[in-house]
Parts: structure tokens; C-alpha cells; sequence
């Protein structure tokens, strides 16, 4: 019997994706690099900061990795709150999760500080008992580093809980810390962009997970 969820939060439960490609081209202007498309920084949502820059420029260098993050830190806290939305399926999605008496949480590499903020005038935030956010934690998803905090704030251990996300970061950094798994397809990545990793099932979005929870025990 699961005991607790633990969601990822772009492309999961909300969409930011509006702010992102505001802050992250914010970030690469001001480091003199041209802006990247909105398409492709898409691609990027759920990886850290610096495996953003990476993947859009090829830069890995720590002290350009360390600007890039605090130009995008500094933008999305004028801008992000007021870009993104919650799914229209989640509150109703999380009622319902938690008449079944789980508990939840997210595990996101977004900073928690702004979760909270969201969640807080979404109306949310008193129904996620965790929340670890990518200031928690050194190493970032694909790490488990996050989901390990999570099992240790709340007293479970990894059979005990679910991890829903939509990117394949989320499903390796699952595996890592075996945690079962379920993928939601309301993101970039496709069904076949999680064939490397075991899933417990596919979701359309979120609001079908209360009927799918029998298969996580499979």
C-alpha cells in the first residue's frame, strides 16, 4: 500500500514554461551568449541550472555555470510566480489523493522557496507535508540526492512511497533511490523517452493517478 506521493513540480503539477524561457534567456543575455529557443529550453525543465546552460550552450564551466544561475535566480523572482499555472486537474487531483489517506510531497529542482509561493496562492500548500527544492540539496536529479531527503523527512522507506514526474531525470533519480515510479505525459519527453527505465505506468496527466495506484505495488 503506498503511503505517500511525492510529485515532481514543472510539467507535473504546474506550468512555468512561459517563465523559464523568459529567465533563462535573461541569463544567457546577460552573460553575452545569444538567446535560445523556446522549444529548446523547454527540453530543459526539471534539470538543474547548470545542466541547463549545458545543454543549451555546451558551457560547463563552474563560474559561468554559477552566473548563469544566479542571472535566471534573480530574474524569476520578479517574474516566475506570475508565469506559471497550476494545472486545472490538481486540486481536485490532490482531494483525492488525499481522502485515500496518502501523504504528499514534491521533489523538484526548482527552488523550494518559489514552490511554496505558488502553492501558497494556488491554495495547496497546506496538503504537501515535504517539500525539497533544488537549494536543498548539493546534487541534483538525475541524483536521488533529493528523493533520499524526502524519505527522511517523512519516516518512509523507498517501497513505501511514489514518484510521479514527467522527465527522464525523474525516473533514473527513482530508480537510484528505489522508489517506484509513474511517468506523466503532460511535458516534453514521450513514452519513449522513458524506455531505459522501469515505469509503473503512463499517465496522460495527474488527474488519472488516483485509479492507477493498485499498479504500484506490480
Amino acid at each position: 500500500m503506498v503511503q505517500a506521493i511525492i510529485c515532481d513540480f514543472d510539467f507535473t503539477l504546474a506550468d512555468s514554461s512561459a517563465g523559464v524561457v523568459v529567465c533563462v534567456n535573461e541569463a544567457l543575455v546577460g552573460l553575452g551568449l545569444p538567446q535560445a529557443p523556446a522549444e529548446r529550453i523547454h527540453a530543459t525543465i526539471g534539470l538543474s541550472l547548470p545542466h541547463t546552460l549545458q545543454y543549451l550552450t555546451g558551457i560547463a564551466a563552474p563560474e559561468m555555470a554559477a552566473e548563469f544561475t544566479r542571472r535566471f535566480v534573480a530574474h524569476a523572482d520578479c517574474v516566475m510566480h506570475g508565469l506559471t499555472t497550476m494545472y486545472p486537474w490538481v486540486a481536485e487531483t490532490v482531494s483525492a489523493l488525499c481522502a485515500t489517506g496518502c501523504r504528499l510531497g514534491i521533489v523538484s529542482s526548482k527552488y523550494r522557496y518559489r514552490i511554496e509561493r505558488i502553492l501558497a496562492e494556488s491554495g495547496l500548500a497546506v496538503q504537501f507535508e515535504v517539500i525539497v527544492g533544488g537549494e536543498d540539496v548539493v546534487r541534483h536529479k538525475p541524483d536521488p540526492a533529493a528523493l533520499l531527503l524526502a524519505l527522511q523527512r517523512l519516516g518512509l522507506s523507498a517501497a513505501d512511497v511514489l514518484y510521479v514526474g514527467d522527465h527522464p531525470v525523474d525516473a533514473e533519480a527513482a530508480g537510484r533511490a528505489g522508489i517506484p515510479f509513474m511517468a506523466v505525459l503532460t511535458g516534453t519527453s514521450d513514452a519513449t523517452s522513458f524506455a531505459p527505465y522501469h515505469v509503473r505506468s503512463f499517465l496522460t496527466d495527474l488527474s488519472h493517478l488516483p485509479g492507477r495506484l493498485e499498479m504500484v505495488g506490480e
